[in-house]
């Protein structure tokens, strides 16, 4: 048996090496026979083209990238497979393959920075109320330029959010309105803003026209169609939602255990047909009408009655006995299922009412998911397993709830609660994306105050900035620079001003003082100064302006900042208090002079009061310490109409800087210990020099808190009713016992 097996197998290896020998050599001679061939007509001068040769040829050069959206234009001697070919053509937008190397002309934003283009409007072009509030989120952003020639991205003033022909929103003849648009450029380096697209029955994600190389700012975008590092997912908003500043989150209390009333809810509409129908027809198998509440209802559309199933008499039924609201408010979990499109309108509702949203809408890319990281706001779940929803909320533990919560409502206001917010989240990720090497990381997009205002042109570490010392383990500063606000010529060596230089600079954590030369005088000569232990410098303040006091200037080597007023009269003791408070709340404002805002109701606007009492909301920056990095923000971030508003009236610099302040930390100031004669001699200084003897300068403080509260879209500023004193302040034990003894003689 063994050796017909041995023979078995001599055989089968010679037939093999046979047929080898065989193919082997009639390829040799074929070989040979067409290279003679070739030999013999090239003798005679002719020349045939020759099939492929047996063995595979390679180019002598690597071919230029060519886009894929240009493929099907280029010459047919670029090869592409039928996978290919069928890919591009399957695609809704023949850009499919886009991204930031191919598609996008970088060299426009290195000469001028990231500056956006707005089209002007055509004349009688329809625009939608939500996509003017779009255009002008732009046009009042700092990157906005009137100019073409300095923009780096150009965005239409063609309505493009509704691409369903079925809407009256929907803007006919769209592609060719776009091709005979000058800048186009097949789209390179321009944004589209689109909410709806496709309709009736299949919503599809086309918009309807040929984008080209243009990237989306699209809501309900699936992962299929998202182009990574290039489109933006956006959310759904409705058309009511805030233009700017917008409502604050609904969790006022970080209340343990973190639950409430129900455990999961949903209430909306139900399709009985068509897509998106699947996962709304099935929710009545989870609803349990006590801590599960899902509720849906057919009522909708004009021909429901004629589609309607066995379960929609007793679903509307149930459908109209609770209060979406009530809900809404009063549940731990919320349900944010796929509707027609991907997205819906309940995932920012959710988002603001501290209900953490219960994703189940396969294959959508959430909005901005390429900075946000949405497993700390929200739950992701699979539509395959809805019945296993319940038992997966119910086992998460509640300093975890707690945790998503807060997320929730950081990610609302941070970004989602205005038009404007979603609109600049959208710029400064394609800037990020731009200048990656001054890019955000992902803990400045995920923690306060967020990427809105933490500005990485400032820095790129993060300890230079006042909001992540405890996660990156650092102490605050232990050295402030004194900056003294100079508008009056030194004509005397009994001058407050002088007299404030030697109190800061006594202090133990002084750094250096510089007085900022704000006067129409010349500068006084150096031996005018006093003498002191730490560096004094002298600078002319930039056009002579109020605003200048707050530019960043490169002479501040420290990060924290003792503002002053040169008429302001501190002791180094109270300058070493603040100092110290401070170091422990670094993203505030610290400091002595108090004021607060009220709402009057029969002017219908804000007030702004001086009075004395326990109330306070803003702390001047006459005597205050602060982060040098809102000198920065201040400069950068506030527009100029403000800033030129402030230097017109030479008034409200430092309102503005409360205002800046508190709009990014959410927290009021923090006013530390008043000396008694503070408020007497505040109300003595009755000369024509000061600005507080002006009449009319408690109105024009008025006017700008309204002008201020206007440009941020709500009022920014929270009020407080705490003041930190210094320990055994005012208690009846020895004054040797007390740190800050000279603070209770002043």
């Amino acid at each position: 048996m063994q050796a017909k097996k041995r023979y078995f197998i001599l055989l089968s290896a010679g037939s093999c090496l046979a047929l080898l020998f065989y193919f082997g050599g009639l390829q040799f001679r074929a070989s040979r026979s067409h290279s003679r061939r070739e030999e013999h007509s090239s003798r005679n001068g002719l020349h045939h083209p020759s099939p492929d040769r047996f063995w595979p040829r390679f180019p002598d050069a690597l071919r230029p990238f060519v886009p894929w959206d240009q493929l099907e234009n280029e010459d047919s001697s670029v090869h592409i497979s039928p996978r290919q070919k069928r890919d591009a053509n399957s695609s809704i937008y023949k850009g499919k393959k886009c991204r930031m190397e191919s598609c996008f002309d970088f060299a426009l934003c290195k000469k001028n920075g990231f500056k956006v283009y707005v089209y002007p409007q055509q004349k009688g072009e329809k625009i939608a109320e939500s996509y003017q509030n779009i255009l002008a989120a732009i046009e009042g952003s700092r990157f906005y330029t009137s100019d073409p020639s300095q923009a780096c991205l150009f965005v239409l003033s063609l309505d493009t959010l509704d691409r369903d022909q079925l809407s009256p929103q929907y803007v006919h003849n769209l592609r060719s309105k776009v091709q005979s648009l000058h800048l186009w450029n097949n789209g390179r380096n321009h944004l589209i803003f689109n909410l709806y697209s496709g309709t009736w029955p299949d919503y599809t994600e086309d918009v309807g026209f040929d984008i080209g190389q243009a990237m989306l700012a699209k809501a309900s975008i699936s992962t299929e169609n998202f182009r990574p590092n290039f489109d933006v997912s956006i959310p759904l908003f409705s058309k009511d939602h805030p233009r700017t500043g917008g409502e604050r989150g609904f969790l006022k209390f970080n209340t343990i255990p973190p639950l409430r009333k129900y455990m999961l809810v949903f209430k909306g509409k139900r399709y009985l047909t068509g897509i998106g129908s699947d996962t709304r027809n099935a929710l009545y198998h989870v609803h349990n009408g006590e801590d599960v509440v899902l509720l849906t209802t057919c009522k909708h559309g004009k021909d429901w009655q004629k589609h309607k199933d066995s379960r929609c008499d007793r679903d509307n039924t149930e459908y109209e006995k609770y209060d979406y609201r009530e809900m809404l408010h009063n549940a731990t979990f919320c349900l944010v299922p796929r509707g027609r499109r991907l997205g819906s309108f309940r995932f920012l509702e959710a988002l603001q009412a501290a209900c953490v949203p219960v994703m189940l809408s396969n294959g959508w890319e959430l909005p901005f998911s390429e900075v946000i990281n949405w497993n700390q706001a929200a739950v992701i779940g699979d539509e395959r397993l809805l019945l296993q929803i319940p038992s997966t909320i119910r086992s998460i533990h509640q300093d975890k709830i707690l945790a998503l919560r807060q997320q929730t409502q950081f990610l609302w206001e941070a970004y989602f609660s205005s038009v404007e917010k979603i609109v600049l989240t959208t710029l400064e990720i394609i800037q990020d994306r731009i200048f990656k090497h001054i890019s955000r990381n992902s803990l400045i997009w995920n923690k306060h105050p967020g990427g809105l205002f933490v500005l990485p042109q400032y820095s790129s570490y993060l300890g230079d900035f006042p909001y992540y010392y405890a996660n990156l383990g650092l102490k605050p500063p232990s050295k402030f620079t004194a900056v003294i606000h100079a508008v009056t010529p030194l004509v005397s060596q009994s001058q407050p001003v002088l007299k404030l230089l030697v109190a800061a600079a006594k202090s133990q954590y002084c750094a250096q003082i510089i007085v900022l030369w704000n006067c129409d005088k010349p500068l006084p000569a150096k031996h005018r100064w006093p003498a002191t232990a730490v560096p004094v410098i002298v600078i002319e303040g930039e056009s002579k302006v109020m605003s200048s006091r707050f530019l960043p200037y490169d002479n501040i080597i420290t990060d924290a900042v003792l503002s002053l007023d040169e008429d302001t009269v501190l002791s180094t003791t109270e300058v070493d208090f603040a100092f110290t408070v401070w170091q422990s709340f670094p993203e505030r404002i610290v400091g002595y002079p108090a004021r607060s805002h009220f709402w009057d109701n029969s002017k219908e606007r804000w007030g702004y009061t001086s009075k004395w009492t326990n109330d306070y909301s803003m702390v001047l920056t006459g005597a205050a310490i602060y982060h040098k990095y809102y000198h920065y923000l201040y400069s950068h971030y506030l527009p100029a109409s403000l800033k030129n508003m402030v230097d017109q009236l030479a008034n409200c610099e430092d309102i503005l800087m409360n205002f800046l302040v508190s709009a990014v930390t959410k927290l009021p100031p923090i006013k530390v210990t008043q000396k008694k004669q503070y408020k007497e001699t505040m109300m003595g200084q009755t000369s024509r020099a000061s600005r507080w003897a002006d009449p009319d300068h408690f109105a024009q403080r008025q006017s700008c808190m309204n002008t201020f509260a206007s440009w941020f879209g709500y009022m920014p500023l929270i009020h407080s009713q705490m003041r930190l004193d210094p320990v055994l302040f005012k208690d009846q034990v020895s004054i040797l016992r007390k740190k800050y003894r000279d603070i209770e003689r002043l």
